[in-house]
């Protein structure tokens, strides 16, 4: 008799499993929607990444609710935000004892993986199987953590290797048990170094600048005078553009210091000789430029602008190829009716904006990061939403596809309904943002903000100074209208707004009063 029951639980227990789909989260890093086509076709064509808008669905407003990379991961994790996970800032650990989305989805008979970049301290919690990058990770040869604890070096550039670890384990799984994969790639995190052969295509191209590229901060607030995320000022020449030493040390405008010589010599260590031998050729010509030429001022930026995308933009073409080996494993494993993939960034990140490079700000061109689904069956083919959704809402939509129930600490919403077209829009008028972190690292103010869907409203608070943008005549918010007294109702309905929302997601240690 225990026996006849034990079949028909199998049985169950199979014929469930085979109604469950599969689920792949890929998150490149520091992603921009701007440098995918299906967003933006001005800098970059994206075909692989395109699939997933093509064959699903395009989220025109997702935004994140701290723009940094382990408060983004914690999220991911928790459905919670930063104050509530316990991650607010890149130096924080995120305790793994804690219960999570992975955890929920092992319980209920998932099998679990995430590969690539973890970068939150602890080891992964909840998972069947990891392989995790240490820290930031490397470009070439990178160093990847396994489950035993003994960190091991793979040959070869770090977007392959994240993505052959994952067919690899994708090959070796328990295939009587429908998966969850979380595969994180570390580009196009900084310092942009790309593949060979996305190099030579893109060293030569010359890309639209942005309309604030030249933007004049003079009369702007005290967070962009103190912020060190200027690509003229603070993006450095040896270690972000791989000028080689060489060419500036005599030059005093443009001598680099120790630590930029050290990360220079290192990467290029790190690289094969016969391809160290053309990385160097290809380099060479933008220290002989600034040798020759001595750019100062706008004429500098221009430059130094042009090979910050060239670099950043070919790390993102090895990112779009591989996406595109992961989709065709699937066709080829006969997979893909049966997998929801999600493909989105930890935050977005700046790209000339306002002469920026990083993210961190509560500013849209840093909040809003894209968000791309494909669930077959499921998501009608070239949908597209304008609904405002966040990073919070990444796990509780996992858990829905899933069929696991979400617990009530999450703070965010599924997307399930939003996505299958049961529901048109989410009951959420507004979303909460907070940040952190005020370290050397590019030195952005903490702040709060509320955004809607015409106003954002920004406090930073340690300076006690208030920011108020109109999104419909001003989406790029170059202009402040906190003092305007055209303004001053709204000012104050937002400020409402966000006190209602620090009630809502109990936020109340880190920003005092407002006033």
């Amino acid at each position: 008799m225990n026996k006849l029951l034990l079949l028909i639980l199998l049985l169950f227990c199979n014929k469930l499993f085979a109604q469950q789909p599969n689920i792949i989260y890929i998150m490149s890093d520091d992603h921009d929607a701007d440098a995918i086509s299906a967003y933006n076709k001005k800098l970059i064509q994206t075909p692989n990444i395109d699939r997933l808008a093509k064959e699903g669905i395009k989220f025109n407003n997702a935004f994140v609710g701290n723009s940094i990379c382990g408060p983004a991961r914690a999220t991911l994790l928790t459905g919670q935000h930063s104050h509530k996970n316990g991650v607010i800032d890149n130096r924080k650990r995120f305790d793994s004892s804690r219960m999570s989305m992975p955890k929920l989805l092992q319980a209920a008979g998932y099998q679990t993986a995430v590969i690539g970049k973890w970068h939150l301290h602890s080891y992964p919690a909840g998972f069947d199987y990891w392989k995790i990058l240490p820290g930031q990770g490397l470009y070439v040869n990178p160093r990847l953590i396994e489950m035993t604890g003994d960190t091991i070096t793979q040959q070869g550039y770090a977007t392959d290797v994240i993505t052959d670890e994952t067919i690899k384990w994708l090959e070796q799984r328990d295939k009587s048990k429908p998966f969850v994969l979380l595969l994180h790639h570390k580009a196009p995190h900084r310092y942009f170094f790309p593949d060979l052969k996305y190099l030579e295509e893109f060293h030569t191209k010359t890309f639209p600048e942005p309309a604030t590229l030249y933007a004049d901060t003079m009369n702007r607030s005290s967070a962009w005078h103190i912020q060190t995320m200027s690509i003229l000022r603070d993006m450095q020449l040896c270690s972000d553009l791989k000028v080689d030493p060489a060419y500036v040390m005599d030059i005093p405008e443009y001598k680099p210091d120790s630590t930029q010589i050290a990360y220079y010599k290192a990467i290029m260590n790190r690289v094969p000789e016969k391809q160290r031998i053309r990385y160097k050729e290809i380099y060479a010509e933008r220290g002989k430029l600034l040798r020759d030429l001595r750019p100062t001022g706008k004429e500098l930026l221009k430059y130094k602008y042009q090979w910050y995308i060239q670099d950043f933009l070919a790390c993102v073409a090895s990112v779009d190829e591989n996406v595109g080996r992961i989709l065709d494993y699937l066709d080829q494993k006969k997979l893909t009716n049966s997998t929801a993939v999600l493909y989105t960034s930890d935050q977005g990140f700046f790209l000339g904006e306002n002469g920026w490079f990083d993210k961190r700000f509560a500013y849209d061109v840093s909040m809003q990061t894209p968000l791309l689904m494909r669930w077959p069956g499921q998501i009608k083919p070239g949908s597209v939403t304008n609904s405002m959704v966040q990073n919070i809402d990444y796990a509780p939509t996992i858990l829905d596809i899933a069929g696991v129930p979400v617990p009530g600490w999450m703070q965010g919403l599924s997307l399930k309904h939003l996505v299958t077209n049961k529901k048109k829009t989410l009951n959420r008028n507004y979303l909460y943002y907070h940040y952190y972190e005020f370290v050397r690292d590019h030195t952005v103010i903490p702040h709060l903000a509320v955004r809607g869907t015409r106003y954002k409203l920004i406090y930073f608070y340690t300076v006690n100074e208030w920011e108020l943008y109109d999104l419909k005549t001003d989406p790029q918010e170059q202009k402040n209208l906190i003092k305007n007294p055209a303004y001053q109702k709204t000012v104050q309905q937002m400020k409402a707004e966000l006190l209602k929302l620090r009630d809502q997601y109990d936020d109340h240690e880190k920003a005092g009063e407002l006033n």
